[in-house]
This record gives structure tokens, sequence and C-alpha cells, in this order.
């Protein structure tokens, strides 16, 4: 039964309050003398947004606004992911030299909230139309961020080859979804899983459909072979909007590829949101073999591509590739302990992986360097810098008591669960490329001398990054030793099919 008005619109207040948001740092920046103050409205609204949202939590999962979007736990936890990412984000760029200096305050930060509110309504979305606006809103807000700096050619650069990449992936997808459309004659995801689950012998034409479809979600959490954007988007993208593409946007895809797929595409054998949920794909499209594959490919372009490169903004692009693999490989084991998992490693990838973004981002304002040879001698000339990236790295690579290694532990103890053991072989393997190089940066930091050209001592860090540093390692550290509470909430947020 549709929720009454009221319901209705109390549950998207976060988008609401985001909206409102945008006009008021627009507002300000006209006004203001001084235009970085757009910068405090826009943390008062992020904030807000996070508060209501948590209360969503709560409230009863139902279909909103005719069957468009969902309210349930799992649109609650990717926009709580979503808006936590937005709001560091902003506090490294009030940071960050790069967009102080070289960027239009006002038109950054409602840019900055735009894609914000297009990755809350596409983790909500359960319509066709719904997933391709919300995900344009996304995409285009994304591609003026990249190209924000305007007197920079690398910006520019990047935010072309960007939108022309998107504008690709998304023609694709549309058209898949047009298929899609025309086979089933709706575009509500759970009336079209209901007709295919009717299908007894699906059409080669619904497959090509599918295939065009995951073009467009493979484009935004830069699953091979529709990487090629990331590694020149994140190095000519300010280093604030490089991290925010890291996690954001890239969990927005996450988000919107299980409720497409589960919904959709696979047939639940148990109660939707049980601990031992079981799926099984639609007879005549093995999707989770398909991906699965995509998956191992992933990983090792995005870790053995990251071994040769020479610029931290590069190797940490190859990373977040290798990374979207290690996601993808819960996706495919069609249980709730899979996607458990995924929820679980979205979070804490969101903190260690914007902690590496910031030491590098320290760094570029310290020394104006990205580059690996920049960082030679950092262990003696900013040890607390240097002891933060090292663990952040380990973080990623999955080295224990660290979250990472959790994340990767519930993630390979999925795949062996449901005796997909080649795929968690390849992802310990995987593990161990990425260890190699890591280890270069470490080995850089700790084992070679700074140049003689270079001042011995870094800058000091600001208070404002001293406090972040210490915030992102205490939750690195903190769900590595005691994950609980994240696995309860992930595995709560589970609970997503609307009746």
């Amino acid at each position: 039964m549709e929720p009454s008005l009221i319901v209705a619109i109390v549950a998207i207040w976060p988008e609401i309050l985001i909206t409102a948001t945008i006009i008021a740092v627009t507002i300000v920046g006209l006004l203001a003398k001084d235009k970085r103050e757009v910068v405090y409205p826009a943390l008062l609204g992020i904030a807000g947004a996070a508060g209501i949202d948590a209360s969503l939590f709560f409230f009863q999962k139902s279909p909103l606004f005719y069957g468009m979007i969902a309210l349930d736990p799992l649109s609650a936890f990717f926009k709580m992911v979503f808006l936590l990412a937005a709001f560091l984000v902003v506090l490294f760029s009030m940071a960050s030299k790069e967009v102080s200096q070289s960027v239009s305050p006002e038109e950054y930060y409602a840019s900055l909230l735009g894609a914000t509110l297009g990755m809350c309504l596409l983790a909500s979305s359960l319509n066709l139309v719904m997933i391709y606006i919300s995900l344009e809103l996304t995409s285009i807000s994304s591609y003026i961020l990249t190209a924000s700096m305007r007197e920079s050619r690398r910006s520019s650069e990047a935010g072309l080859k960007y939108s022309l990449y998107g504008a690709i992936a998304s023609g694709v997808m549309i058209y898949g979804m047009s298929l899609l459309y025309g086979m089933t004659g709706s575009l509500y995801l759970t009336e079209i899983g209901t007709k295919l689950q009717g299908m007894s012998v699906p059409s080669q034409g619904l497959i090509i459909a599918l295939m065009f479809v995951l073009v467009g979600f493979g484009f935004k959490i830069s699953m091979v072979p529709f990487h090629m954007w990331a590694p020149d988007v994140y190095e000519g993208a300010p280093l604030p909007i490089t991290a925010f593409l890291s996690v954001g946007p890239k969990a927005a895809g996450f988000a919107v590829l299980i409720r497409f797929l589960y919904t959709a595409f696979a047939n639940p054998w148990a109660i939707p949101g049980a601990t031992e949920g079981q799926w099984q794909y639609l007879s005549g499209i093995d999707w989770p073999d398909a991906i699965a594959w995509m998956a191992a490919l992933t990983m090792t372009v995005g870790n053995l591509a990251a071994i040769a490169q020479t610029n931290l903004k590069r190797l940490l692009a190859y990373s977040s590739i290798a990374q979207a693999g290690y996601m993808l490989v819960g996706v495919v084991c069609l249980s709730s302990t899979g996607l458990e998992a995924v929820l679980f490693y979205v979070a804490v990838y969101l903190f260690m992986n914007l902690g590496a973004f910031l030491v590098v981002m320290v760094v570029k304002n310290s020394l104006d360097t990205e580059e690996l040879e920049g960082y030679r001698g950092l262990g003696v000339r900013a040890p607390f810098l240097a002891a933060g990236m090292t663990i952040f790295l380990f973080a990623l690579t999955g080295i224990p008591p660290l979250s990472g290694f959790m994340g990767k532990v519930l993630l390979f103890g999925a795949l062996i669960k449901e005796e997909l053991y080649w795929l968690a072989v390849v992802g310990v393997l995987n593990s161990v490329v990425s260890l190699y190089y890591y280890a270069g940066i470490l080995k850089k930091m700790y084992l070679e001398g700074a140049p003689a050209n270079l001042a011995p001592i870094i800058v000091p860090l600001s208070l404002l990054e001293k406090g972040l540093l210490i915030v992102l390692l205490g939750l690195t550290i903190l769900f590595g030793i005691w994950p609980t509470p994240l696995m309860e909430l992930a595995r709560f947020s589970m609970n997503f099919f609307v009746l």
C-alpha cells in the first residue's frame, strides 16, 4: 500500500534538505563578501541530512511515490555513506590549496551537493527512468567538479575525457533500458523481475539488454573494461574531488547494481533480509558467472597497472579499480552473507581510501608534488603523516588488525561459503600483488633519504588536517578491532526488498 504523502515527504527529507542547501550555497555565494563562507551552509546542510537519514533506518520499508523510490534500510545505509563522504570532502576542500586558489566556491560546493543529491536518489531508485535521471545528475555534477580548476589544462582535459566516456556509457545504458522496457512492458524493477521470472526461456535480446545496462553501472564503479577514464580523471581533478570520486559515485554504483540485479534478475529462495538468505539467478541468464570473471579481471588489471605508476593519484586510481573488483566478488555470491560483506567493505573503504588521499593532499599542499619521488624520507621529515599513510595502505592491502583485513575476510569467506574457491584464490593473490606496490611507497618514505633540494621538515599540519587524519585513522583501526557494530548495521540493511 502506498504510504501517506506526509510519510513520503518525511522519508525524502534528506534529499529535500540537500536541495535547499544547494540553493542556500548559491545565494550565500552571490551575497557574501568572502565567497569561501559558502562552506558553512554546505556543512550544516549535509550534517542535517545525515541526522535525518539515521532516523530512516527505523521506518517501515515501503515504496514511495507510486513505486518510483524505496524507503528501506539499504537506501538509508548508502545515503549515510554518501553524506559522510560529502562532509569529509568539504573539510578536505577547506584544507586544500588547489581548491582555495583555483575554483569558484559557490559553483564548486553546489556541484558537490548536486552529486550527493544524485547519489542519494540513485540508492533509492526502483524505476528505470528514475535510475537514469539520478545517475545523470551524479555524473554531470562530477564532470563539472573534475574540470572546476578552470586555469588548469590538466583539469579541463580530465573533465572532457570524463564527460565523453560518461556520455557513451549513458547512451549504451539507456538503450539497454529501452530494450528491457520493450520486452517486459514495465519500468519498475519489481514488475520487471516478476515478468522475467515467468519467462520459460529468456531471449538473446534480454541478455543483450542486461549487458548494455551493466555498461553504465560498470562505468560508474570503474569495472574493467569500463575503467579507462579513471586514471586520467583522478590525476586531473582537484585532490578533494579525486578522493570524492573514488568513494562516493563508486558506492552509488554498487547500490544501484545490487538493487537492479537482485530485484529484477534474481529470485529469492529465502525470506529477504534473512541472515542466511539465498537467491537464484533467472534461468538462462547466468549473470553471476559473468560478473565473477569481470571481478577477477578488474582486480588483476587494477593491481598490475598500479605497479608501474609513479604518480600517487594515478596509483591510487588503479588501486581504486582493484578495490571495485574486491567488492564485486560479494555481489556474485547470491547470498545475504556476500551482500553484507559488500556493505561492510564499502563503509570501511570510505575511511581508509579517503585517509590515503588526505595524506596525498597534505604532501601536495606542502611540497607541490604528487609524484612518488616527493615521498622520499617522509618517515623522518613528517613521522605522523608517514605513519598514517602506512596504516591506510596496510588497510587497503588487507593486513590485520585493520578494517580492510576484516572486510576482505568477510568477502572471501562469502566466496568460500558459496564454493567459489577460484575467485577467492584470485582475490588473495591480488592482495599480495597490491602489497608490492604499496610497499614501494613505504620504501620511499622510510628507506630512502630526502633529496638535498627538499626541506628537511614538511610544513606542519594544520589543526583541521590533524583532526581529519586522527578521525580517519581511528575509524580505520576501530572497525578492524571491533567490527561488530558495522557488521550488524550491514546485516540489518540487507532487509531491502519492498513489497
